[in-house]
């Protein structure tokens, strides 16, 4: 596998979107689920304040704490395709390709729609 630039962005772009399908998409929430229950509660001001409880110890419990956390799994996700990358490249490169297309289009999607409400 040739690192460059180019490899960096697509995975940079993949890890995004994979990371953000598992931790905060809608789609994935039966999975979260499993691992952990958010609970909303109002604060003083009357503002709703969402929270997660984890359930389960061991594994379980380390699931749940990973799947809170955007930053660990995006940590493993990378940690994913990478070994995807190395072990079985030519669907790797699918995989990557497409989770980097996406990533991308929910990046345009964001900035779009924040310039359409200014």
């Amino acid at each position: 596998m040739v690192i460059n630039g180019m490899t960096i962005a697509l995975l940079s772009l993949a890890v995004f979107r994979l990371a953000r399908l598992l931790v905060f998409d809608t789609i994935m929430a039966p999975l979260r689920s499993l691992f952990h229950e958010e609970k909303e509660e109002k604060d003083a001001d009357g503002n709703i304040e969402t929270y997660i409880v984890i359930k389960g110890t061991g594994v379980r419990a380390f699931i749940g704490e990973l799947l809170s956390c955007y930053w660990c799994t995006g940590v493993w996700c990378a940690g994913f395709l990478i070994l995807c990358q190395a072990f079985i490249p030519e669907a790797a490169q699918w995989l990557i390709l497409l989770l980097a297309i996406a990533g991308l289009a929910g990046i345009i999607e964001t900035l779009v729609s924040k310039w359409l409400q200014e």
